[in-house]
């Protein structure tokens, strides 16, 4: 390593070049200079600055987890090729788990801080008008600091979307469109353009509907924006992941495909993207935060 950096240019401008590259560069550079290894390696505030910056400006990846973990960037092509990735993790200065419980009456909503250690149930909620739904929409989204998933009032007797704001600690609903009247075994959360987003699928016509909620709480905001066919899906089945800067939507056939359409809902392509036994997909931005008293970096 060597022991000093090149000074030609001014130490402020060095770290805004260095906060705008990618990960991967980044690990490979703190060898480059004692001062840029303490820089990458354990500046919290440079770490900080390098998320925004990415999660604002760079390409968000999707995560395969499966028998290998691999990453792809969904804003590549499709034949690009897929990286493999050991798994670390990325986020703020402290990590969340929020768990609901099955075996309460009424349901126990449970918030696990990692940074301090402890577990603190969620009150003055109204958690005892849901109950569960699917096992494998249980999974929340995150979007806006909040969890969402779906679950079933039994106050209203209607299905909704009830979002945990992660900073109030709040239970809220957020109602369905008007004219959405699907199953939750046929149908999805994520983000599509910054927006949080339904997607369901019609066995009627093979079409998967996207909605968006163009102004985020508000239920009269709710419009269908895509009716994508996916007749030629050799599964007949899709589910969004990802809209790309171009917009195009990049999502899974049964998580073993990855298949992507242009904004005007014409299909222009697939490929296999892991494992025949499927796997599965979360979206991830690259970040050198680590988890709160370790030193691995993500």
């Amino acid at each position: 390593m060597m022991e000093t950096e090149n000074t030609d240019l001014p130490h402020e401008l060095i770290i805004l070049i260095l906060q705008r590259l990618p990960v991967k560069s980044l690990i490979r550079f703190k060898c480059v200079c004692k001062s840029w290894f303490s820089l990458i390696s354990s500046d919290t505030h440079f770490a900080n600055s390098h998320f925004q910056l990415t999660a604002a400006t760079h390409t968000h990846r999707a995560l395969f987890i499966s028998t290998q973990t691999r990453s792809i960037d969904l804003d590549a092509s499709l034949n690009d090729d897929i990286a493999s990735v050991s798994l670390n993790l990325n986020s703020t200065d402290d990590y969340l788990v929020v768990s609901m419980s099955d075996d309460h009456s009424p349901q126990l909503l449970e918030v696990f801080s990692l940074r301090g250690n402890t577990w603190k149930q969620v009150k003055g909620t109204h958690i005892q008008s849901m109950h569960a739904v699917e096992d494998d929409q249980k999974v929340g989204l995150f979007f806006n600091g909040a969890i969402h998933w779906f679950a079933h009032c039994l106050d209203l007797q209607k299905d909704v979307i009830v979002a945990f704001d992660l900073t109030e600690r709040k239970l809220l609903d957020m109602h369905l469109p008007d004219q959405y009247g699907y199953e939750f075994d046929c149908c999805g959360l994520w983000v599509f353009r910054e927006f949080l987003s339904l997607w369901a699928r019609n066995y009627d016509n093979d079409t998967v509907e996207i909605w968006v909620m163009k102004e985020y709480k508000l239920h009269s905001s709710w419009t269908k924006t895509h009716v994508l066919p996916i007749d030629a899906i050799p599964t007949k089945y899709f589910s969004p992941l990802h809209s790309t800067k171009n917009g195009d939507i990049v999502g899974t056939n049964d998580h073993t495909m990855l298949v992507k359409y242009n904004d005007e809902g014409q299909l222009l392509g697939h490929c296999y993207c892991n494992d025949p036994h499927g796997t599965q997909v979360v979206m991830y931005t690259e970040s050198l935060l680590s988890l709160p008293g370790d030193n691995v970096q993500a």
